[in-house]
């Protein structure tokens, strides 16, 4: 009997050890998974802090870009007019010293032919 006896207290101290090792396992992956939700929790806020970060900077690009078209549809519409004006000056110009030649003309007294 003391044979059995002592496979028995052999097989409960294996038994005790393997259920020690198993909760030494359990509190290592629990500490594990504390963790894991730990840097979950801070990389979840971190997209929320970028998520609206980058909201503000696509609000702030589209009413930038709305300017950009403003002022390239300002300077558009002012060069067409400058360059209109520039071919009504010279027009302008051009009739002008015609008809300063013509009044020059007019003006000039006539010479007598013989």
């Amino acid at each position: 009997m003391t044979q059995q006896a002592a496979a028995l207290q052999t097989y409960n101290n294996e038994l005790v050890k393997c259920i020690e090792d198993l909760c030494s396992k359990r509190e290592e992956l629990n500490r594990q998974i504390k963790q894991e939700e730990e840097e979950k929790e801070r990389l979840q806020h971190d997209i929320r802090v970028l998520s609206e970060k980058l909201s503000r900077i696509n609000e702030s690009l589209a009413q930038r870009l709305a300017a950009l078209a403003t002022f390239d549809r300002t300077i558009a519409e002012t060069e067409a007019a400058y360059t209109k004006i520039l071919e009504s000056s010279q027009s302008l110009l051009s009739v002008l010293k015609q008809e300063a030649g013509n009044l020059s003309k007019a003006t000039e007294p006539r010479r007598k032919e013989h």
